[in-house]
């Protein structure tokens, strides 16, 4: 089985995995919460390097006062003990999005999580919280021009390496799958840049129940693909 070096997961269905058992929306993400910690361990176990989730986006704030509070709620717990993840696994945690729009104690929590990470080195996982591709690129972009301003970069040297530079994941490997959970058949404003020739898989199993079974048959999927960068074999 080819392992890919980077997986990027899309972490949907909670809410109507919740609802279909009868049970009100945040249950479904508590569990997928847990499962998530799970899933860092199969991840680890195959010898995959690099994880990004898609946790929180930019448009979730347009969800339910409750629904929010609860994920604010579930977002302290999870920043807390996923301390203990990273120490178990060895894993070095980053935050990508903007963290700004977030309550003091949770950018303080992010914080230390980073800083209590930052040594590890065999798993690298990415959590996306107030995380739009759209607006990581924007940001980005405002930094850029701002360094051009100050003479600080000429743009017609500007490459795609010089933008990647700019982006939240500047220095990470691009992810080699993608994977949706929930059967929804779009990308929903992640990573637009960087899964330009990522494999994309998308399953019905919704994330609470996807587990290490469903992991391990997406990437043999992943492993029968003939794999192509812009028309060149990889």
């Amino acid at each position: 089985m080819k392992v890919p070096n980077h997986i990027a997961i899309i972490l949907d269905g909670n809410g109507r995995w919740a609802k279909a058992k009868g049970m009100p929306r945040g249950y479904g993400h508590i569990k997928g919460c847990a499962n998530l910690e799970t899933i860092c361990d199969d991840i680890k176990d195959l010898g995959v390097k690099y994880l990004t989730v898609y946790a929180f986006s930019t448009e979730n704030w347009k969800r339910s006062r409750e629904e929010v509070e609860g994920l604010m709620k579930l977002f302290r717990s999870y920043l807390k003990k996923c301390m203990k993840s990273a120490e178990k696994n060895h894993m070095r945690v980053k935050i990508i999005g903007d963290p700004s729009a977030f309550a003091p104690d949770i950018q303080d929590k992010i914080r230390q999580l980073e800083e209590f990470s930052k040594d590890y080195d065999e798993l690298y996982f990415q959590i996306a919280l107030n995380y739009g591709s759209r607006d990581e690129i924007t940001r980005g972009m405002r930094r850029m021009a701002q360094d051009a301003a100050e003479g600080k970069l000429i743009p017609a040297q500007i490459t795609e390496e010089t933008i990647e530079g700019y982006l939240d994941t500047a220095g990470v490997p691009d992810p080699d799958l993608l994977i949706r959970t929930s059967g929804e058949l779009r990308i929903s404003n992640f990573l637009l840049w960087q899964i330009a020739y990522a494999e994309l898989i998308f399953t019905p199993v919704a994330w609470p129940d996807f587990d290490e079974e469903q992991l391990n048959a997406c990437i043999d999927e992943f492993s029968m693909r003939d794999r192509r960068y812009g028309g060149v074999k990889a």
